[in-house]
């Protein structure tokens, strides 16, 4: 127990002082700026070739979606995740040495070249996060804590962080084992996590790109925007185009879906008008609901 208690300790301290050098001396894997920067460049895009040219720059629930960009990216961390998640690898780890097991790589990634493990990361994590996506709208307690997403009546970049914290949770533990697998370094797990954030802002914004032919293997504000519709068509009852970064997730599974242009579509889900407005509420929500049921 004293060894668990040790881990949650150095894992408040340990994340403090990485968040304040994040501030204070960046480098070039600094998630604090590039996040910063990523989004700056995607809000300008949105101000200078809005699709919805009619939607406000401040647009409904912008300010709510920049705090949970603060809350999601960072502060759910320091609260308690970052302990959460360690003390979770050390439970996992500890099970295996019961079995006399002490490593389980199966691949070892560091070992190829690096756009290998670039590539290997990038559609690994993808494939599984469409998975886990689809479970989000299909299975009834989930979809309880993925409304929270889909509660943004107005779509732009910052949308994408707007999500419960339990979803943060059930991705990392889902995507935990499989990554366990493969040795990977950090640095390379950076550009794909940034790459995928930089993809989720220009899905979610408020422009008019699908990119062609590359619509078809890469997630698009034109085909996204139809994931958030609040009328789903009969043949998709649970959702539709569940890719984050890749959309051929959908096309390969048949659950892709743009009709027609989807700009002025309404958003949200069936009765959302009762959805509350405010984060600690919207935080609450899916435990009241979960506990009625």
């Amino acid at each position: 127990m004293e060894k668990y208690i040790d881990i949650i300790l150095n894992s408040f301290s340990g994340y403090w002082n990485y968040l304040g050098k994040e501030i204070s001396d960046p480098s070039w894997t600094n998630y604090f700026y590039w996040l910063l920067a990523l989004s700056l460049l995607v809000f300008l895009l949105e101000i200078i070739v809005p699709w919805r040219k009619k939607q406000s720059i401040i647009r409904k629930g912008f300010w709510l979606d920049a705090f949970y960009i603060l809350f999601n990216f960072f502060l759910f961390s320091l609260i308690g995740y970052n302990a959460l998640s360690n003390v979770g690898v050390a439970l996992f780890n500890d099970f295996l040495g019961l079995f006399g097991i002490t490593n389980i790589v199966a691949l070892e990634v560091q070992t190829l070249p690096v756009w290998s493990q670039l590539f290997i990361m990038f559609i690994v994590a993808d494939f599984i996060q469409w998975n886990v996506h689809r479970l989000l709208h299909r299975v009834p307690w989930l979809w309880q804590f993925h409304k929270v997403h889909h509660s943004v009546k107005e779509m732009g970049f910052a949308a994408q962080f707007r999500f419960h914290f339990m979803e943060t949770i059930v991705y990392k533990s889902i995507q935990y084992v499989p990554f366990a697998l493969i040795g990977f370094g950090i640095e390379q797990f950076f550009v794909v996590h940034m790459f995928a954030v930089f993809v989720g802002h220009l899905n979610h914004a408020n422009l008019d790109w699908s990119y062609g032919k590359l619509g078809y293997v890469f997630n698009n504000p034109r085909m996204h925007i139809w994931h958030h519709s609040k009328e789903l068509p009969e043949k998709h009852p649970y959702g539709m185009n569940f890719g984050l970064t890749l959309s051929i997730w959908d096309y390969l599974f048949r659950t892709a879906y743009v009709p027609k242009s989807g700009r002025d579509i309404e958003l949200g889900f069936e009765d959302d008008t009762n959805f509350p407005r405010t984060f600690l509420e919207q935080m609450k929500y899916p435990f009241k609901k979960t506990k009625e049921a």
